[in-house]
């Protein structure tokens, strides 16, 4: 019982990090109608800042958070503002493009960094565990679990319960008409983007206490938040949170029971959530 109490709440952690993740691309898919490839290489910026803060420069963990996802934000908004804004509705240029800044943030990484993989690093109040009921939770995974529902509460109600949330629904609905009401798109766009790519690079720091820093990650990290994305449903905070959690659980039992076909369970998830509801869990109906 108590290796399932462990092997659950080690996979509702991860599934926080799916979710940070996740959840700025399915705003960017969903919201703004945006395919950003990319979003995977901005979580590795946001991973390896945050390393470079805490660990190069021995500096206060909780400041490469910040760090981190600012160091993402910036890096989102400069492809958004640069590349993406004279894209949209434009699907096929904006993979051509994306998926061109994977190679191009990989190779940065790989020359501000180099090629080597890097240790977990956390806060030093964040090491060890503590025990209850005899199990043993980790305080860095308790850490993430706590910055995980607070976020997760913060951006729904903005999503949802907020003028500005209403804004980005009805404009990516309906530009034209959201625009004639004098509202400035552009910049709500910009600032939904950078969100995205913080929400990401968040991500990546609070990640790299379980997985350290690797130049690979950033496809990995992608190809799980599109998985995460398509289980939730596309444009759905609340989506992207149960998605997450639930890919995590399924990943993290999948590599336990079964350890030659671990990778395959969230695969095998997604493709009967697909089969039962197409749009997702929680999908939005994009433009009705």
């Amino acid at each position: 019982m108590g290796n399932f109490v462990q092997n659950l709440f080690n996979g509702v952690t991860i599934g926080m990090v799916y979710f940070l993740i996740a959840a700025g691309l399915s705003i960017v898919l969903g919201i703004m109608g945006i395919t950003n490839l990319a979003h995977g290489s901005i979580f590795m910026i946001g991973a390896y800042s945050g390393w470079s803060i805490a660990v190069q420069l021995d500096f206060n963990y909780y400041v490469a958070l910040i760090v981190g996802g600012l160091a993402a934000g910036v890096v989102g908004t400069i492809i958004e503002r640069g590349f993406l804004r004279v894209l949209y509705k434009q699907p096929n240029e904006q993979v051509l493009v994306t998926f061109g800044f994977i190679l191009v943030l990989g190779n940065l990484v790989l020359w501000t960094w180099g090629a080597a993989s890097h240790l977990q690093f956390t806060a030093p109040g964040l090491m060890g565990t503590i025990s209850i009921g005899g199990v043993f939770f980790a305080k860095t995974r308790i850490f993430i679990l706590g910055v995980g529902i607070v976020l997760a509460a913060i951006l729904w109600w903005a999503q949802d319960r907020t003028r500005v949330g209403a804004m980005v629904r009805a404009g990516m609905d309906d530009k034209e008409m959201i625009m004639g009401l004098g509202v400035n798109l552009p910049v709500v766009s910009a600032l939904v983007f950078f969100l995205a790519s913080f929400l990401a690079g968040l991500a990546g720091v609070m990640g790299s206490s379980i997985i350290g820093p690797h130049p690979g990650m950033g496809l990995d990290m992608l190809l799980l938040a599109l998985i995460v994305t398509i289980v939730g449903g596309i444009g759905s905070i609340q989506g992207a949170l149960l998605g997450g959690v639930l890919i995590g659980v399924l990943d993290t039992f999948g590599k336990v029971l079964f350890p030659q076909f671990g990778l395959f369970t969230m695969y095998l998830a997604m493709v009967i959530i697909l089969l039962i509801r197409p749009r997702g869990l929680l999908g939005r109906r994009i433009g009705g």
